[in-house]
């Protein structure tokens, strides 16, 4: 079974990514054989369409809601058969699966489109396309279009996979506002010698970009009645933080996974600013703190907690409630804190909750009463063997963001990383208004804090007869509080996508869709019951409308002779 076409084609605009990947494979045995197409695509994307073409018959992929699919495809199969077409892969990419028989000298075309909001991070935007096509490709093509109305400011493209010889076959092209990246290799540039039929084309090819940025109240951007705004202030003063960082040492901690906790403590450490205070509480059956307050973090200061960080050893139980009630009350007594500061506790755990209370909703509960939105709550859960709801609930209903830690060699480097995303705010209290009786559907348009290198996204439908869109931004930052106000022309906003031919359809009305429906369902996690089921139905009602597959619709794929088989979104949570 060959595969003589290999095509992924991108097109980003205005950071919202739209990739189409096909597959055509060719059945040289005189048997029917097994064609398979395998396609790796990040956690974040939605995808929107499939179809398989066998010999001229197209098989389309058919979004439903989960349920019903589900009821219709287990009447198809046999129970047991249903392995699902889509599974996590690894921390960023989840992966679809499907295979068909096809007949001696057949041919089948595969196609693939999913779409996703690329998400700003330290200060720049990453669009992840995976290789691996296990196999010499005869025609091997990635183009990735790009266009930005505020202008690119840098691009870089990188890959685990390059040699020089392979970089001959990527170009790129770019002005103010596009770039085209295309990579093209041919037989013998796949090679990986020339002696063995074995491909060089195995890992990630990554783009990454940021825009320029100029107006101060962000930038407004207008297709076919649907606005996105996007925020990301720069150079402004960052605040000081006062952070407790609460650290599992429970017996499941042992070997590596506390020795890369203590690495990336070690260096997390370090990167304390001077006029941050902090503090360390470390945790098993029992709660341990290294001080009974927050400390300045001066070189002497960090220089202690470092030394206690060296001795950490992990044995006994697991007292999550204790521990991050005991965080609470060091927060509640600090003395001396910079009257603007950011406070914030951060959980690295790797485990269920043993000793103490164990019920995770009544810590839920009372680790909420006693934060009462005082500060940040951010969980992070290290390997497969945590509560990852329990840690995703109590972090989102605390303001913060709850991640999974992989164990793999760079563990550190995700803590590391984390902590960087996290490590310099520098606006509180965020407010993003507009006209209310002028716009419908406005996603989220109040935001805890902002930090540096991110970006704020509000988007929404604007009413017919408006010509202008006024727009107040009201923020805390570390010196004052700002009020800032723009005022968007909705025609001429509206030009600057005609023509354009890197659109694809209303891309902001589709970019509203996918924020809403990925915000309905992170509020949902945290509401309780009756709200819950009311913000999946309007996701789902989003979803279908859309054609997206979320966690809450299945695409169902029919193949040939009537087989069914069905694709659903997994999520970190399971």
């Amino acid at each position: 079974v060959e595969i003589y076409s290999l095509r992924v084609d991108c097109k980003v605009t205005s950071r919202f990514a739209h990739t189409v990947i096909t597959s055509r494979i060719v059945n040289q045995a005189n048997e029917s054989r097994e064609a398979t197409f395998e396609v790796e695509l990040p956690k974040t994307a939605f995808i929107t369409n499939f179809s398989m073409s066998i010999d001229g018959e197209v098989y389309p992929g058919i979004i439903k809601e989960k349920a019903a699919a589900q009821n219709e495809y287990d009447t198809a199969v046999s129970q047991g058969q249903s392995a699902g077409l889509v599974k996590i892969t690894d921390r960023k990419l989840e992966q679809f699966h499907v295979s068909v028989s096809i007949a001696a000298a057949s041919k089948v075309t595969f196609e693939l489109t999913y779409e996703e909001l690329l998400k700003r991070q330290l200060g720049k935007y990453e669009l992840l396309i995976k290789v691996r096509p296990k196999q010499l490709v005869k025609h091997f093509q990635i183009d990735v279009h790009i266009f930005e109305p505020q202008g690119i400011h840098f691009l870089e493209t990188d890959s685990t996979f390059l040699t020089n010889e392979l970089t001959e076959a990527l170009t790129k092209e770019q002005n103010e506002t596009k770039a085209h990246i295309s990579f093209k290799p041919t037989v013998d540039q796949q090679k990986k010698n020339s002696e063995l039929d074995e491909t060089l084309l195995n890992g990630d090819f990554v783009v990454r970009y940021d825009v320029k940025r100029e107006a101060t109240a962000g930038d407004i951007q207008i297709v076919n009645g649907y606005f996105v705004h996007y925020f990301a202030p720069q150079e402004m003063p960052v605040f000081p933080k006062n952070v407790i960082f609460v650290i599992d040492r429970s017996g499941s901690m042992t070997g590596r996974k506390i020795e890369q906790t203590r690495d990336a403590l070690l260096k997390i450490l370090r990167d304390l600013r001077p006029e941050d205070h902090f503090s360390l509480i470390t945790f098993n059956n029992k709660v341990e703190e290294w001080k009974n307050s927050l400390l300045p973090a001066s070189e002497e200061n960090v220089a202690s907690a470092a030394a206690l960080v060296q001795t950490l050893t992990a044995r006994g139980g697991t007292d999550i409630s204790g521990a991050l009630l005991t965080a609470v009350g060091m927060l509640e007594k600090a003395e001396g804190l910079p009257e603007r500061s950011v406070s914030m506790i951060i959980l690295l755990t790797d485990g269920q909750p043993t000793s103490g209370e164990r019920n995770v909703e009544v810590i839920q509960e009372n680790v909420q009463k006693a934060i009462n939105g005082k500060c940040a709550l951010f969980c992070l859960g290290f390997g497969f063997d945590v509560s990852y709801k329990f840690l995703e609930k109590m972090a989102l209903s605390n303001w913060g963001i709850a991640r999974r830690i992989y164990e793999n060699a760079d563990a550190a480097l995700q803590l590391q990383g984390f902590y960087q995303e996290v490590a310099t705010p520098i606006l509180m209290q965020i407010e993003m208004q507009y006209p209310e009786n002028s716009i419908e559907g406005l996603t989220k348009n109040n935001f805890k804090l902002f930090f540096e290198g991110s970006e704020i996204i509000v988007s929404g439908k604007i009413s017919n007869d408006l010509d202008l869109l006024p727009v107040e931004i009201k923020a805390q930052s570390h010196t004052s509080d700002l009020t800032l106000k723009e005022e968007a022309n909705v025609k001429e906003k509206e030009q600057v996508f005609q023509n354009q031919r890197y659109i694809f359809g209303n891309f902001i009305e589709r970019l509203w869709a996918y924020l809403t429906i990925q915000q309905l369902l992170e509020k949902a996690i945290s509401a309780q019951e009756e709200d819950q089921k009311a913000l999946e139905a309007q996701a789902l009602d989003l979803s279908l409308q859309y054609s997206f597959v979320t966690p809450l619709t299945s695409m169902v794929v029919t193949k040939p002779q009537q087989q069914e088989e069905m694709a659903n979104k997994p999520t970190e949570a399971g």
